[in-house]
């Protein structure tokens, strides 16, 4: 492949990020999750009587834009017929927005869809507990974790701290909410009783099984030992869930920065006593209604923002393209990850005490949530001025200790916690428990990781963390050679992070788990030169190919080989020119999600990633031939 050829592409790309910096030095591309939170902004709004009719209108029309022929909203272009739990929001944040009538074809649509799939009650946890905190279903049945359980104490074999931090984000406000069987109907509320099929008791479907009925006695047994009157437990309980929330507000007034949770606490508070009017909550409104963003013309409610997660990567991989770290774009960039470097003691330091702050988190206004992923990826952005530059010198020996500190006693790496994986907790009633409520090692995270101090820590390769790293890594291959990936799409995106992180401790190419993964991946290759997996393969548990080539995971691809091979083979120089003419496509695979937060319900398009990893794996390509 000729060499100007590839570098007129690069160039390309280049350009693009130049032009979309922001004056702070980040990149604002959106966190696109769907319309799943542009529904519930709508239903929030009117249930606190903040008519906000610029913004509501703005948001049924994008969800509108994106109903499906036969009524249904999707969470990806290949589910099959739909999926009940968008189309039961959608329809709700339509009717609710008063823009709308059960009349209007979309809800006749999206109604006949509901019904013909199983109605309401196919819905999704999370939906049919907004549905009963805004007056929509049969009364609050009872819900399986008690709010005593915050009380339990850290030395109790499960307790509050056992889940993940954004399992106990959701948690707290809902132990609130459920103990005091809270709902808030609004005068303008819409009536939702005709897409029941039918009006079961156990709506929730939080029946117990034999599993779940183990957790929940141990639960029990230890609230039976809190000593105190039943009423003064419970009230305790409460006072100590709220406190959760107060504490974890950030400075924008969000819950930890998530919209679920921030959504949550403010139901919570309500039903806590707190008007609608009040400070706290008028905050917290204002921290979701500022994440609100432009795409291609349409307001779409993020989850959070993406800002330092996508800074990171795109400094980072302009620098591997060879744009000098002095140059005014990666400057900029660089000052403004120096500035989000976390100086806060967090939750992490419950299971991992003593360790002074020094990681980054994923958004531009979280300040007490760092993750592995973003802080290695910022220390990546940095590396080249840490010998210039003694403020950079000074956050890479904080970033540095603290991932390092953060490895699981597994071997692996977490993404926010060290040591939060008790598989007990996957027993429990709840949907995509094992996405919400854990956070245990993955091989994205310890094959980034592993990759990061391989090439940029001056830790020898022989360490022991990193042996034990590498161990756990080549322990977890998949039998057909790929290895999973917790967040992202999935058994692609895990393979290039295991191989590319086994590469940078210098393990060799021949090693048969390299082999078999590199003949998987050839295997899998589309006849355009390109990769495409399906978000099906999370639910399926095995990889699952999506019928087309997907630009980001083609890039993911084509590195992984990039890694492996001292000259180009057949299968690399396909695949870069399925990039370098990719970079220009638009057509539905370039919005294909390729990031996840909760498998088979929560699916990330980051618009950053059409750039990114297309710009790595040419530069990549031309640095190594």
């Amino acid at each position: 492949m000729e060499k100007h050829h590839v570098n007129q592409h690069i160039k390309h790309i280049v350009n693009t990020l130049h032009n979309d910096q922001l004056a702070d030095g980040s990149w604002g591309y959106p966190f696109d999750t769907g319309i799943s939170t542009d529904a519930y902004m709508i239903i929030l709004l009117r249930t606190l009587g903040i008519n906000d009719e610029e913004l509501i209108k703005e948001l049924t029309e994008r969800i509108v834009s994106k109903q499906e022929k036969n009524g249904s909203w999707k969470l990806f272009y290949d589910e099959d017929e739909g999926n009940v739990t968008p189309t039961v929001e959608s329809y709700y944040g339509l009717l609710y927005s008063g823009y709308y009538t059960k009349k209007d074809e979309p809800l006749r649509q999206a109604k006949e869809y509901i019904l013909a799939n199983g109605g309401i009650e196919k819905a999704h946890m999370f939906t049919k507990v907004m549905l009963a905190l805004t007056g929509q279903t049969p009364k609050w049945t009872h819900f399986p974790i008690p709010v005593e359980f915050i009380l339990l104490p850290t030395s109790f074999p499960i307790n509050f701290y056992d889940l993940s931090v954004y399992g106990r984000a959701n948690l707290a406000p809902l132990m609130i909410v459920a103990a005091n069987k809270y709902s808030k109907k609004t005068k303008s509320s819409p009536d939702l009783s005709d897409l029941y099929i039918s009006r079961s008791e156990d709506f929730f479907k939080w029946s117990d099984t034999r599993e779940s009925k183990r957790v929940f006695s141990t639960i029990e047994k230890g609230i039976k030992n809190i000593i105190g009157l039943p009423q003064h437990i419970h009230s305790l309980a409460i006072q100590r869930a709220k406190q959760y929330m107060l504490d974890h507000i950030e400075p924008d007034g969000t819950f930890l920065s998530y919209f679920s949770s921030t959504f949550l606490m403010i139901f919570a508070l309500m039903s806590l006593g707190h008007s609608r009017k009040d400070p706290l909550i008028a905050k917290a409104v204002k921290g979701l209604k500022a994440m609100r963003c432009k795409i291609n013309r349409s307001t779409h409610m993020q989850y959070t923002t993406a800002n330092v997660w996508n800074t990171s990567l795109i400094s980072f991989t302009l620098q591997k393209a060879g744009i000098s770290p002095d140059n005014s774009m990666v400057t900029k960039a660089n000052e403004y990850l120096l500035s989000k470097q976390q100086e806060k003691v967090g939750d992490w330091s419950i299971h991992n005490p003593g360790i002074p702050p020094g990681g980054w988190g994923f958004s531009d206004i979280n300040t007490i949530n760092p993750d592995v992923d973003d802080t290695t990826a910022s220390l990546r952005a940095i590396s080249p001025l840490v010998q210039k530059d003694s403020r950079y010198r000074h956050a890479w020996d904080k970033g540095v200790y603290w991932v390092t500190s953060m490895q699981n006693s597994d071997g692996g790496w977490p993404a926010f916690e060290k040591n939060v994986d008790k598989k007990i907790f996957n027993l429990l009633p709840i949907e995509g428990a094992r996405f919400l409520l854990t956070d245990p090692s993955s091989t994205d995270l310890t094959g980034r990781t592993l990759e990061f101090l391989g090439y940029y820590s001056n830790i020898p390769k022989n360490a022991k963390l990193l042996d034990r790293g590498k161990e756990w890594i080549l322990n977890n291959q998949e039998k057909d050679g790929s290895w999973y990936g917790r967040w992202g799409i999935c058994y692609i995106y895990g393979t290039w992070a295991a191989i590319t992180g086994l590469m940078a401790l210098e393990e060799d190419a021949s090693n048969l788990a390299i082999q078999k993964a590199v003949n998987w991946l050839k295997s899998i290759q589309n006849k355009d030169g390109g990769w495409g997996e399906s978000c099906k393969s999370d639910t399926n548990n095995t990889y699952t190919p999506l019928g087309a080539s997907n630009i980001t995971q083609s890039a993911w691809a084509v590195d992984t080989l990039i890694s492996v091979h001292d000259k180009p083979t057949p299968e690399i120089q396909a695949g870069i020119k399925y990039l370098m003419e990719a970079i220009y496509k638009d057509d539905w695979t370039v919005d294909y999600p390729v990031g996840q937060g909760m498998g088979g319900g929560f699916y990330i398009h980051y618009h950053s990633y059409k750039y990114i990893f297309p710009l790595l794996a040419l530069a990549n390509y031309e640095r190594k031939y």
